[in-house]
C-alpha cells in the first residue's frame, strides 16, 4: 500500500488481473512510504491494540463475514484439488541455479508491483533501489474484537514461530514484542472489525495517504491480505515500520500462507515474478509457504555486503556471488 507515495503488492483472486490460478491468488500489498521523514511518530498513548478489553462480549459473525469465510474455504479446497498451495518448499521438479536466482531476486527486490500512490495501478517496468530494515524488527500480533481467544492463541504461536525462522534466515534481529514496543504490526481482523482496523492503522501512521486508507476501507474479497512498509528516517529505502493486515476469515492454510508472504514482503521482497519457481512470490499459487529459493532471497537481502539504497547495477555482482556460493559454485 502506498501512503505518502507508497508502493503496492497484493495477494488476490484470480478474477483479478494478475494472480490467476483458480479464482484466487493470495495477494500481498507492500507500501513503501517515501517522504516519511516529515511524519510525526505516534505517541505511546495511541499505541493500543485493536481488540476490545477482556470481558467484552464478542458478537456472532455477520452475514458478510460468514460469506467471506465460506468463499475462502472454497478457494482453498479448489486450489488444493488442483495440486496447488504446495507446502514442500520445492523439490526435484523445481530446480534453480545461481543465474535463475539472480534474475528472480532482481525482479522481486528491485521492482514494484504497483505504482507509488496509484492504488492498484501497475508500476512502471523499471528497477528501483534495494529496500530493507537496518534496525531491529519487533513484531506484535493484534486481533480484532471478533477473533476468538482460541484462534488468537494459535495465531500468535504461528507468527512467533515464523518470526524465529525469518531471524535465522536473515541473521537480522527479529523478535516478538508487546504492541506498544513493536514496529511491525500484524493485524488479524475479520470483516466486522474493519472500523477497528482503520482506527488502529491511522493511530500508527497518522498521515497515511488517502489511496492506502481507501483500499483498506473498501478491501475487496479478492485481496486476501496485505502489508504496508514505511520509511520514517532520512532514507526512503530503509524501513522503520510495517503493518500487515490478514483476514480472520481465512481457513488455516490460507492464513498461514498470508503470514509467510506478508511478513517476508514486509522485510523488503516487495514484488512478484511469474518466472520465480519455486517461490511464494509468484501469482500462480503453486506454493503456499516459503520455499528453498525464497529462503535464499532472504539471505541475499540481508547479507552485509548489500545496503539499502543500492542500485541494481551496484548490487548485481554481489547478489550473483552470494547465490553462486550458496548453490555450490557458478552455474
Amino acid at each position: 500500500m502506498r501512503a505518502f507515495g507508497a508502493t503496492f503488492g497484493s495477494k488476490k483472486d484470480r478474477a483479478y488481473p494478475r494472480r490467476t490460478s483458480l479464482g484466487v491468488a493470495l495477494a500481498s500489498l507492500i507500501a513503501v512510504a517515501a517522504c516519511m521523514e516529515t511524519a510525526p511518530r505516534p505517541d505511546a498513548s495511541r499505541e493500543r491494540p485493536i481488540a476490545p478489553p477482556p470481558g467484552v462480549a464478542q458478537n456472532a459473525p455477520s452475514e458478510a463475514s460468514q460469506s467471506l469465510a465460506g468463499f475462502y474455504a472454497r478457494v482453498q479446497r479448489e486450489l488444493l484439488s488442483q495440486g496447488l498451495l504446495r507446502t514442500d518448499g520445492g523439490g526435484p521438479d523445481t530446480p534453480f541455479d545461481a543465474d535463475m536466482a539472480l534474475r528472480n531476486f532482481e525482479r522481486i527486490a528491485f521492482y514494484d508491483e504497483y505504482a507509488r500512490g496509484g492504488g492498484l495501478r501497475a508500476a512502471a517496468n523499471a528497477p528501483g533501489a534495494l529496500r530493507r530494515w537496518e534496525g531491529p524488527v519487533r513484531f506484535a500480533v493484534e486481533f480484532g474484537g471478533t477473533v476468538l481467544p482460541s484462534r488468537q492463541t494459535s495465531d500468535r504461536q504461528m507468527v512467533a514461530g515464523f518470526v524465529q525462522r525469518l531471524a535465522r534466515l536473515t541473521g537480522h534481529p527479529l523478535g516478538m514484542a508487546p504492541a506498544a514496543g513493536a514496529n511491525f504490526h500484524v493485524l488479524m481482523v475479520g470483516e466486522d472489525d474493519r472500523s477497528q482496523m482503520l482506527n488502529r492503522v491511522k493511530s500508527l501512521v497518522p498521515n497515511i495517504d488517502r489511496a492506502s486508507l481507501g483500499l483498506l476501507q473498501a478491501m475487496p474479497r479478492g485481496i486476501h491480505c496485505l502489508v504496508m512498509a514505511f520509511a520514517e528516517g532520512p532514507s526512503d529505502h530503509t524501513y522503520t515500520r510495517a503493518i500487515a493486515v490478514i483476514r480472520a476469515e481465512h481457513p488455516d492454510l490460507l492464513r498461514l500462507s498470508c503470514v509467510h508472504e506478508e511478513l517476508a514482503q514486509g522485510l523488503g521482497l516487495a514484488n512478484d515474478s511469474p518466472a520465480a519457481r519455486p517461490s511464494i512470490f509468484n501469482d500462480d499459487d503453486e506454493f503456499a509457504l516459503l520455499t528453498t529459493q525464497d529462503e535464499l532471497f532472504l539471505r541475499i537481502l540481508y547479507d552485509d555486503r548489500l545496503a539499502p539504497g543500492m542500485t541494481l547495477s551496484q548490487a548485481r555482482p554481489i547478489i550473483y556471488d552470494i547465490a553462486a556460493t550458496a548453490l555450490g559454485g557458478p552455474s
